[in-house]
């Protein structure tokens, strides 16, 4: 795949892992005050823009690495993009990688908090990973992204 224009473009990687005969995803939840609360329907794949001149496989091993501090060697399938309710593509890989979600180390972003304080706070990008199946998995993901594991499950 080409390097994807700037913007309302982002990349992620959908690990997951064989448990028995069952499949499991691994998610990450979203840092911050705005999720803190929000669970259901809240959680999303390793994700995020993708920069200038970069692959959207670049971005995505690059983001997941970031958000998690994992690094999958691959091999990487393309799962189809998706465009998510605000508009945003969404450019996907499937790789299979086990991971120990207390091992998990997301960068850190800042924003003004409380709002109009002037005080600016750092903010983990992600404050946690699980591992679900994909019924549990549909319940916690966001429903723009329950195409990547209608994807995935063709493929495994």
């Amino acid at each position: 795949m080409e390097a994807m224009s700037r913007g309302k473009h982002s990349a992620g990687l959908l690990l997951y892992r064989r448990s028995g005969n069952a499949l499991e995803v691994f998610l990450v939840h979203p840092g911050g005050p705005f999720w803190a609360k929000k669970d259901a329907g809240a959680w999303t794949i390793p994700k995020g823009q993708i920069a200038e001149g970069e692959t959207p496989l670049d971005a995505a091993r690059r983001e997941v690495t970031e958000e998690t501090g994992y690094t999958p060697p691959g091999p990487f399938t393309e799962l189809p993009t998706i465009r998510q309710k605000a508009g945003k593509e969404v450019a996907a890989w499937a790789v299979e990688f086990d991971c120990d979600p207390a091992t998990l180390r997301s960068n850190l972003f800042s924003m003004e908090w409380p709002p109009r304080s002037g005080r600016m706070a750092e903010f983990p990008e992600v404050d946690r990973g699980q591992w679900f199946g994909l019924a549990q998995a549909r319940e916690k993901l966001l429903p723009s992204q329950w195409p990547f594991l209608d994807a995935l499950e063709r493929l495994v």
